[in-house]
């Protein structure tokens, strides 16, 4: 390694009594025994492991890892004013005992600078065949930018307090990043998704970043202003994309495929969208922008015979036994809470409901009815229903929470409202006429142009010749050798 510079707020048990934490003015002394470096009595295995595996370990300063293949043990905190190089083709393996994460601070910085063909991979330890979702942590972002709490404890574990005022705030470089096998679950409803963002401004780059096997939401943005490009979100456990708090940033470029047997007991979405847990009308509101996504769900034409059952079939078996709990698929889009969630050009296949606009908490319904959010250029293609106003709630009538009313005979708000713009479609899948140039083991590329209503095109991917997955995703990370 170059440029070493490590420090931590836990000291190992073997550490002497006169050993402490570095000043703020002296960088850590770093001695060497063999292979193993220690700083200020903390153990860091020189070459192939970053952290001591307790929840409390610590960089400062300025660190700069070569190109390798390390072991992640514990959470590994990137403090405020410190900054962390990953180089490309880097191999970071998180420990499933320790529950390892790597947790960037407000105010630090890591640069993980992947390429197209040296892409930098966080996975499982585990043995090929034997890896699982929530085999360790994950990655968390945190920054300086606007939430609509203000401050907050991120979602996980994690004792990290983001947010602030500074929309422009620049956590790092985030490019070409695979991310398998994550989303330990520290704790009942804690767990800590693929990549999550907390209160990350925008300018952060973020491109190219690939979530396999999450055992919860694939990326959660909790506030914050960060754009995002070339998104993919494979097979994982709960919501593909979750935005909270006042997350207001544009995403483009986004592909989600599902595994048909993995859902989550509190109901699998691509899109869930909340203002606050509360749907109070906070700002500022959640109203990112997605743009070119394009969502293969359970219920495509290569998942015959799927049933939405919370049963797990053995086939393929990829169930973690650690104390997760299996559930329902439900919606492609999902927005509540007073959310303000915009979607563009989505091509979305499969799902057993369309759209969810759901009124049990706030002003979500209002909003759309005064058009204070935008659904435009959207193709439906093969769900079980259209629309539904209620979470949990597979059929396709009125349901009122305002008047706590409900009308049968008369589809549902949601239903109403995707088809009154004209943009908006609903199509047979096999009149998508897609292909699987990847083999990611489901078609989601369209062989001709998805025209949108300006001259565009509907979905991630312009048509085949258009494949942005080339050379760095990998879609078969459990027979993977690393």
């Amino acid at each position: 390694m170059t440029g070493i510079v490590v420090a931590a707020g836990f000291m190992m048990s073997s550490c002497s009594s006169d050993e402490s934490a570095p000043s703020d003015t002296k960088e850590p002394e770093v001695t060497y025994k063999g292979n193993v470096a220690y700083s200020n009595g903390i153990l860091f295995n020189g070459g192939t492991e970053l952290g001591n595996g307790t929840q409390n370990f610590h960089f400062t300063g300025d660190v700069t890892l070569e190109k390798g293949t390390y072991l992640l043990k514990g959470w590994v905190y990137v403090d405020a004013g410190a900054k962390l190089t990953i180089p490309a083709g880097t191999i970071i393996k998180g420990d499933k005992q320790t529950m390892a994460s790597l947790i960037v601070e407000p105010g630090g910085y890591v640069e993980m600078k992947g390429t197209k063909n040296e892409p930098i991979v966080m996975t499982s330890a585990q043995a090929p065949g034997n890896r699982r979702p929530g085999d360790w942590g994950g990655l968390i972002i945190c920054g300086k930018a606007r939430n609509n709490q203000i401050t907050m404890q991120i979602e996980g574990g994690p004792t990290t307090i983001h947010g602030g005022d500074n929309d422009n705030d620049n956590s790092g470089i985030y490019q070409y990043v695979r991310v398998e096998f994550a989303g330990y679950p520290f704790d009942t409803d804690k767990e800590i998704n693929g990549v999550t963002f907390g209160s990350v401004g925008r300018g952060t780059t973020i491109d190219h970043l690939q979530v396999s096997y999450s055992n919860d939401d694939s990326y959660e943005w909790f506030g914050g202003t960060v754009d995002c490009k070339y998104l993919v979100a494979y097979k994982g456990w709960d919501d593909e994309f979750d935005t909270d708090n006042g997350f207001s940033g544009t995403v483009e470029y986004c592909l989600s495929i599902r595994n048909p047997r993995i859902a989550d007991t509190s109901q699998s979405n691509g899109f869930e969208s909340d203002n606050n847990a509360s749907g109070s009308e906070t700002m500022p509101f959640t109203s990112a922008m997605f743009r070119h996504v394009t969502f293969i769900g359970p219920m495509t034409a290569e998942n015959a015979g799927f049933r939405n059952s919370s049963e797990y079939i053995t086939a393929g078996n990829v169930f973690p036994g650690n104390g997760s709990k299996l559930g329902l698929f439900q919606s492609a889009i999902q927005i509540r809470r007073s959310s303000k969630l915009n979607v563009e050009n989505l091509l979305a296949v499969g799902y057993p409901i369309g759209l969810i606009i759901d009124g049990e908490k706030g002003s979500t319904v209002k909003y759309a009815s005064q058009g204070e959010f935008k659904l435009d250029n959207i193709i439906f293609a093969g769900m079980g229903i259209i629309g539904s106003d209620k979470n949990k709630l597979y059929e396709d009538y009125l349901y009122d929470f305002a008047t706590g009313t409900e009308d049968k005979s008369v589809e549902s708000f949601s239903h109403t409202f995707f088809l009154s713009n004209p943009n908006n479609k609903i199509m047979d899948e096999a009149a998508l006429q897609l292909s699987d140039p990847m083999k990611t083991g489901q078609n989601y590329c369209p062989s001709s142009v998805l025209y949108d209503s300006k001259g565009g095109y509907i979905g991630a991917f312009r048509d085949i010749s258009d494949n942005w997955l080339e050379g760095w995703t990998n879609f078969d990370p459990q027979n993977t050798i690393y």
